[in-house]
Order: C-alpha cells, then sequence, then structure tokens
C-alpha cells in the first residue's frame, strides 16, 4: 500500500515510460558512453589546439623555404647568415662578440 502512495506523489510526466526512456538515454550520452559529452569537448577542444599548430607551422615552413631559397641564391645573405649564427670568420679577421643588455633588465 505504501508503495503506491509513493507512485501517487510522483508527477505523471515522469511515470510515462517514453519520457523515461528518453531521460535515460540522455543521461547515458552524457555520462556513459564511450564517446559521451565531456570526452568529445575534450577532443574538439585538442583538435582546435592542433588546427592552430599546424596553421603555425605551415607558415613558419613556407618563412624557412623562403629564407633556405635566399641563402642558396644570393651569397651575401649566405655571408651574413654564416657570420651571425655560427661565428665564423675570414682568415686574418678578428671577430669581437658584443653582448648588450637592456636598461630594464639591469634595475
Amino acid at each position: 500500500m505504501d508503495r503506491f502512495k509513493i507512485i501517487e506523489k510522483i508527477p505523471p510526466v515522469f511515470r510515462n515510460k517514453f519520457v523515461l526512456t528518453i531521460a535515460f538515454f540522455i543521461v547515458w550520452l552524457v555520462l556513459f558512453d564511450s564517446n559521451n559529452l565531456i570526452n568529445r569537448y575534450k577532443e574538439l577542444s585538442q583538435l582546435h589546439k592542433l588546427r592552430k599548430e599546424k596553421t603555425f607551422l605551415t607558415e613558419k615552413i613556407a618563412t624557412d623555404k623562403k629564407n633556405l631559397y635566399e641563402l642558396k641564391t644570393n651569397n651575401s645573405k649566405l655571408e651574413k647568415f654564416a657570420r651571425e649564427q655560427y661565428k665564423m670568420k675570414k682568415p686574418n679577421e678578428d671577430l669581437y662578440i658584443v653582448e648588450t643588455t637592456n636598461s630594464r633588465n639591469e634595475n
């Protein structure tokens, strides 16, 4: 008898088997499914991050290709690159490396 009184207190909308089935299906999709919404959100955010990284790297590849082409075709740029990056020098030449510090770093 007590069980029927408890069931009578539940609104009729929640006693409907279709509403219960839909509610169960939604809970299953949100929490328990292998493609649940939490994992889906994480994967979409990671996808967005990877797409940003891809665009950055394609731009970097394009600039590096341009710089490589200039180094292969222009001897003065090649000499400048070798002197700046690898500290190369000509024979009978002295090389002085001057390091500057910003006034902000000294304070």
